[in-house]
């Protein structure tokens, strides 16, 4: 059975002969009654109190397991977002690995490109020069026969222009020919 202060307060004992003195039991009661109503709300405001204080720890289990499972989730993003970073990275290295030795075997390939026209420059000018030296030498041949030549009519026109050690001028050297005999 529970007892309330409202209980005590109004308790009424057995009075007897030579019992025990009503006004200091009633004193009594009144202060125990008092101490119980104190002791009682004291009870209540810790149990009130509890009550929070199991209501706040709930909402900070609840959040402390939020923020695990936000820390995890956060975690594993990160996870994520590093080994995609490091992919992107490998298939980067990869690319520009991949281009520069396409830029260096391009690079070797112009190389012996160039090598093989200069080559054929070299032989084209060697083919020029020669071709260039058998025409200025035919040329200066054609000039020597040409200066031959012209040495020839010079020493004609003046055997020409010298006079005949013939007296009769009149006697023609070549025989006139006769072209209506056929």
């Amino acid at each position: 059975m529970t007892i309330s202060p409202m209980d005590i307060q109004q308790h009424q004992f057995k009075t007897r002969l030579f019992g025990y003195d009503t006004a200091g039991v009633d004193h009594f009661l009144e202060i125990v009654a008092d101490q119980l109503e104190r002791l009682l709300r004291e009870h209540q405001e810790l149990k009130e109190e509890l009550a929070r204080t199991r209501a706040e720890l709930k909402r900070m289990q609840e959040r402390e397991s939020t923020l695990k499972e936000t820390l995890v989730t956060t975690q594993k993003m990160v996870d994520g977002i590093r080994e995609n970073a490091r992919n992107e990275a490998d298939i980067i290295l990869t690319e520009a690995e991949l281009k520069a030795e396409r830029i260096v075997r391009d690079a070797e390939e112009r190389r012996v490109q160039l090598i093989n026209e200069i080559q054929e420059i070299k032989r084209q000018k060697i083919s020029f020069e020669t071709s260039l030296r058998a025409l200025v030498e035919s040329h200066l041949r054609l000039l020597d026969l040409e200066v031959v030549e012209v040495q020839r009519d010079r020493e004609e026109e003046k055997l020409l222009d010298e006079p005949l050690p013939f007296d009769d001028v009149s006697t023609p050297l070549i025989e006139p020919v006769d072209d209506s005999n056929p």
